[in-house]
């Protein structure tokens, strides 16, 4: 089992920055990729950003040069540091965690942080 803790989101003016944080807890020895993906208002969720055991991230084309993903395995934890943020930015963020296929391959998600890119 795992558990994710996303924290970080409020209201920012558009330009401004946030800095979101997922904390893991439990079996957190057998997550393989973790990532956050974000739901905007009546739409789709989608990815946002993924970022591998080792280091090697991916991001979305909407916010490529704005967000970077990063993950620290000695605090068990995964940031997004979110600039120049859009009001089309708004969105609840999750963050999610997967565990590595030879030791069952399930996906995690947390609850969600609430961003809003308002003035």
């Amino acid at each position: 089992q795992v558990q994710l803790v996303e924290s970080g989101g409020g209201l920012v003016q558009p330009g401004g920055s946030l800095r979101l944080s997922c904390a893991a807890s439990g079996s957190i020895g057998n997550i393989d990729d973790m990532g956050w993906y974000r739901q905007a208002p009546g739409e789709q969720r989608e990815l946002v950003a993924t970022i591998t055991r080792r280091g090697t991230t991916r991001s979305a084309d909407s916010v490529k040069g704005r967000f970077t993903i990063s993950r620290d395995a000695a605090k068990n934890t995964v940031d997004l540091q979110m600039n120049s943020l859009k009001p089309e930015d708004t969105a609840v963020y999750y963050c999610t965690a997967r565990i590595r296929p030879w030791l069952g391959g399930e996906n995690y998600w947390g609850k969600g942080t609430l961003v809003t890119v308002s003035s």
